[in-house]
């Protein structure tokens, strides 16, 4: 048994992270190892910052899995990424994350197709 081996399981799953995937970090995205049991063989990856809404993450996502699941001591592997939405309210929020009314097109009171009279 090497020294690398002694260290904890999440451990292991963090450095291998931070060295075999820097492309989550060059595009500003963050990974977090959620949790790391040896006994059960679950491990549960979330990605988040540049990740979310990433067009790429789902190769990410598939080539973390399938890294870690040849791992003897990993049999279950899940590697979330939170829905863009979920950080705005979803999509039945009145208002974007700036207050501007989306019912409008985005331009809200101000960009009223019918300006009225006082219009400059």
């Amino acid at each position: 048994m090497t020294d690398a081996d002694d260290e904890p399981l999440k451990a292991r799953v963090e450095q291998w992270l931070t060295r075999e995937m820097p492309i989550i970090k060059m595009h500003g995205g963050t990974s977090a190892v959620r949790e790391a049991d040896p006994e059960t063989g679950e491990v549960i990856i979330e990605l988040g910052g540049g990740c979310t809404g990433c067009e790429v993450a789902d190769i990410t996502t598939s080539n973390i899995e399938a890294e870690l699941l040849t791992w003897p001591e990993i049999t279950d592997i899940t590697v979330r990424v939170p829905d863009p939405r979920e950080s705005l309210g979803g999509p039945d929020q009145a208002e974007s994350i700036m207050g501007i009314d989306r019912t409008e097109g985005g331009r809200g009171d101000w960009g009223s197709s019918n300006p009225g009279k006082d219009h400059f």
